[in-house]
């Protein structure tokens, strides 16, 4: 969270603690001084993706492909330089920051929903300053950078204060990112990710010394200075009186500033006047209005102490007891073995919420670019809840008697006030002979274990019974094939124009490169596909959850986004299919891909007539021509609108990126350049 305000004041008042650094060149001096250890710097991920997404259209549902060169480009620069870089994404919400967490995704909602509102009235995207990332950024630039051979750590509590540990403990050049709480924590010098200029590794370093002399504090005080400002453990609301005694008697009151750098002022002037002893800290406890919690400012200033340090204002045998800990657990899991393997992959960010879940039956989702007036879309998080329940079955193994545990949801939906977590249910997939324990699963080997967890996988999507035809597919085909058809099962009003949207994607994005799809220019931007976009994928970090809960019968390079995915081409497609235009159009004028589209096709609508679900011609939106206006169509490509869509094939996968039989058959993509290092993990044998 940081300190509000504190950084825009660094660059106003105190431009001295602000200095312009070539990066290079400090890791030539780090060479010099350290020879034996190469120069790092160590990334806050989560306060970097914002910048780091850079492609024009962001509404439509990420523009992949573009993204996961943009970070290929970043790398190499650094790469260039000699510079290792070591990334950190938030791995859990502590408790103590859950208040600040739901305020901010119930502000988001109105953000988005202004959004749609231009959309509506502009049919266009909207300008940068209404910008909001894609959907499930965050999660799946982790998988890019790992993918990319990039050191990625999942922390087991707040980035921030990890992130500062590693820099003091390993010599770290500096911090890269976008968080005032690094100018608090006495720690390697902090990089601001937003004034980087990526051609000449030139960016602004924020001097904590220079800080100090503008504000006339030491270094010790900043931990104090930072919670009487209010930060994540001292709510702001408790402090506003304090604030008023303070500028009151502050001698450096600027009439030309705003409250809030007075503010900064004052209480710095305060401080300055206050004996750094434990003492102080008590005496300021007992004339704040904390409530019933004397003790608030001091687990606050205790949050910034990092290993081995200590503070005047903390008596001297403590120290910080978060060092590296867990929070407060109540183990679902009581199975040393699956825990530690689960805990050893979420740090090494290998796989997706399983260990949240598995230590203390919690998982959050942030908000999807959803449009809240569209009644007909469900939310994402009730779209893939019944998905979420057997992958929660799966990993609970709720089948083996006793009470069934339920997990705490907060996810992020219109109509959800997110003031307590959801308790939802686990409920076993339908499979044959039960679930498998976790046990066969993640640890046994042999092609029967293969085909048990590519068959739990399915029983997640309700898909089981297609595997045969799935297992044809290559590994991304299959993953997508899977999602849309769970997808056009749970959402009713979802139409044959918006399933010929989504197979006309998967078959015209294969072998499209990142610059061909930047070059794509859309006349306008339909809401509806827009929030369709931001449902998928989401539904692809199901598919991630699924993928890791079952010992990873895919490859998770395999369920990525930019294999499968690019907002502007779906948007294309979506609004040609509703627009009626002939297939021969939806398909790029590339006669090869009929007969796939077909099948695929074929498969879908087979699977979803199975569940007793037609799927039914329904074209919509203002300008889009309806079925009854003519059009001329290439005679063989007709079959596209009929009102419903009856499969004209009984089996014919084979049609369509048939891949060759294999061992473990998982060795195929969909045909994008494999310029990443893949991070398949093997079961692994039991220890």
């Amino acid at each position: 969270m940081g300190i509000k305000g504190l950084q825009g004041f660094v660059a106003r008042v105190c431009p001295d603690a602000c200095r312009m650094v070539d990066l290079r060149e400090m890791a030539e001096k780090h060479r010099i001084d350290h020879p034996d250890f190469p120069p790092v710097i160590v990334v806050d991920a989560m306060s970097c993706v914002r910048y780091w997404y850079t492609p024009d259209s962001w509404v439509c549902g990420g523009q992949w492909r573009e993204y996961l060169a943009i970070l290929e480009d970043f790398i190499k620069a650094f790469m260039a330089a000699g510079i290792k870089l070591v990334f950190y994404f938030d791995g859990v919400v502590e408790k103590k920051k859950r208040d600040e967490w739901i305020k901010r995704r119930l502000q988001n909602n109105k953000e988005i929903a202004r959004i749609f509102q231009f959309i509506k009235t502009h049919r266009k995207q909207p300008g940068r300053e209404m910008f909001t990332v894609p959907s499930a950024l965050p999660t799946f630039t982790r998988f890019a950078l790992k993918s990319l051979g990039q050191e990625t750590v999942c922390t087991l509590q707040e980035a921030d204060f990890e992130v500062a540990a590693y820099g003091l403990q390993h010599n770290c050049i500096g911090i890269l990112g976008q968080d005032s709480d690094y100018l608090i924590y006495n720690t390697c010098p902090y990089f601001s990710i937003e004034k980087l200029r990526l051609d000449r590794l030139v960016t602004v370093m924020y001097s904590r010394e220079d800080l100090c002399r503008a504000l006339g504090l030491s270094l010790t005080h900043l931990p104090l200075f930072a919670c009487l400002l209010g930060n994540d453990i001292v709510p702001e609301s408790l402090l506003e009186g304090f604030w008023q005694k303070c500028l009151v008697n502050s001698p450096r009151k600027n009439n030309s500033y705003n409250r809030r750098t007075n503010i900064l002022l004052a209480v710095a002037n305060y401080i300055s006047r206050v004996p750094c002893s434990y003492s102080s800290l008590k005496h300021l406890e007992e004339v704040l209005p904390l409530g019933s919690d004397k003790t608030i400012l001091y687990r606050g200033v205790e949050s910034y102490l990092l290993p081995g340090q200590q503070s005047p204002w903390i008596p001297p045998n403590i120290t910080n007891c978060q060092t590296f800990s867990l929070q407060q657990q109540t183990e679902l899991c009581q199975d040393k073995e699956i825990f530690q393997l689960a805990k050893e992959q979420h740090i090494q960010s290998e796989n997706y919420t399983i260990f949240n879940i598995l230590s203390n039956g919690e998982i959050e989702c942030s908000n999807s670019l959803e449009d809240e007036c569209d009644t007909e879309i469900p939310g994402q998080a009730l779209i893939y809840r019944p998905a979420r329940q057997h992958i929660y079955s799966v990993l609970l193994e709720s089948g083996k008697g006793g009470p069934y545990p339920l997990v705490k949801e907060w996810f992020v939906y219109f109509g959800n006030p997110l003031q307590q977590p959801e308790l939802i249910q686990p409920v076993q997939p339908s499979i044959p002979g039960g679930t498998p324990n976790l046990k066969t699963l993640w640890f046994a080997k042999g092609p029967d274990v293969e085909k048990q967890r590519y068959s739990t996988f399915l029983a997640c999507f309700h898909l089981q019974d297609r595997m045969e035809d799935l297992q044809a597919l290559e590994a991304p085909v299959a993953a997508f094939c899977c999602l849309l058809t769970y997808l056009m099962m749970q959402v009713s009003s979802l139409s044959l124009e918006d399933l010929n949207a989504f197979v006309a994607l998967i078959l015209c994005l294969k072998g499209k490169s990142a610059a061909q799809l930047a070059g794509l220019q859309l006349a306008q931007v339909d809401p509806r596909g827009v929030h369709l976009g931001a449902v998928f994928v989401r539904g692809l970090t199901t598919l991630l959850m699924a993928n890791s809960a079952c010992g990873f019968p895919f490859r998770m390079d395999d369920l990525m986004p930019w294999e499968v995915f690019d907002g502007k081409l779906f948007q294309e497609k979506y609004q040609q299919s509703h627009q009626g235009c002939p297939l021969e159009e939806l398909l790029e004028g590339n006669e090869s891909l009929y007969t796939p589209f077909q099948n695929l096709k074929s498969f879908i609508c087979k699977a979803c007539m199975a569940k007793k679900r037609t799927i039914q011609s329904r074209p919509r939106g203002r300008g889009f021509v309806t079925e009854t206006q003519q059009r001329e169509f290439n005679p063989r490509f007709q079959q596209t609108h009929r009102s419903s869509f009856v499969p004209p094939y009984r089996h014919q996968m084979r049609g369509f990126l048939w891949r060759n039989p294999q061992p473990q058959g998982r060795e195929y993509g969909l045909g994008y350049p494999d310029r990443r290092r893949r991070f398949h993990l093997p079961p692994r044998s039991h220890r």
